[in-house]
């Protein structure tokens, strides 16, 4: 049976509760990936959710920072979380659902705003972070997996609003996305986004400090969906819900979605 899933960096599951409910009502996709929830696990505002569906979920938490969660309307299993680069922080956890699925959830450390490790020891743990997701996947090569979330990394020259311009803006530098395309590499990802969309600019970040950010569009696609190759020919219909950037007090990221038929 195919199913929705969905991947948001919503930037505070409370304080974005109405929006994160707006999407369950209108877009209802089987499965929600959220990031930078900025909640322990049992202020997750779930009454709401469950009501709504959602009456499973797979997270990790932490107080005003950080934190990822799975909703789902389908049973699912915890399947425990990866500390990479040892930072303490709650940014992976991954569940199976009973058709077997394993999804993980990743909110990689957005780096600061220096690109150099010596200047900025956050940058440094991005680097670390995604070194460690890298070693993982080359030797715990992934099957009948996906992959979501807010990687923090634009790869493409397309998935920046000037290529140019952000080389030495942080989430778009070269030694990031080699980084990023050795994570992908070694776990035999397949960037279901770009699959379905292979061509022309594609955003799912726009900051706050623009004034209009939607005629300004100066985005970045720093959210993902990636499948392993043996169920990647089994993903389609993926899509950026754009307008929901623009919703009522907004994230500054977009929903990101995608179809399996598993």
């Amino acid at each position: 049976m195919p199913f929705t899933l969905a991947t948001w960096n919503i930037n505070s599951v409370r304080l974005r509760e109405p929006i994160v409910t707006r999407l369950m009502r209108e877009e209802a996709p089987d499965v929600l990936c959220l990031q930078e929830c900025k909640s322990p696990v049992d202020k997750i505002p779930m009454e709401q959710f469950r009501a709504l569906g959602y009456a499973h979920i797979v997270a990790r938490g932490q107080k005003g920072y950080n934190g990822v969660a799975i909703l789902s309307k389908l049973p699912i299993e915890d399947m425990g979380d990866m500390d990479f680069a040892g930072l303490g922080h709650a940014r992976h956890v991954a569940g199976r659902l009973e058709n077997g699925l394993v999804i993980h959830n990743f909110y990689v450390p957005a780096g600061g705003d220096i690109p150099d490790r010596d200047q900025n020891e956050k940058f440094g743990q991005k680097l670390d972070y995604l070194t460690g997701m890298r070693d993982w996947f080359k030797a715990e090569r992934p099957e009948k997996a996906i992959l979501v979330g807010d990687l923090n990394i634009a790869p493409r020259e397309d998935d920046v609003w000037n290529h140019k311009q952000l080389l030495k803006i942080v989430s778009h530098t070269p030694v990031e996305v080699e980084h990023f395309a050795q994570v992908m590499e070694a776990g035999g990802w397949v960037d279901v986004t770009r699959k379905d969309i292979p061509a022309g600019p594609l955003y799912s970040w726009w900051s706050y400090r623009a004034r209009d950010w939607d005629t300004a569009d100066k985005g970045r696609r720093l959210d993902h969906v990636w499948a392993t190759p043996d169920i990647s020919g089994a993903t389609h219909s993926s899509r950026i819900l754009r307008d929901a950037r623009g919703w009522e007090k907004p994230s500054d990221h977009a929903p990101v979605f995608a179809t399996v038929d598993l």
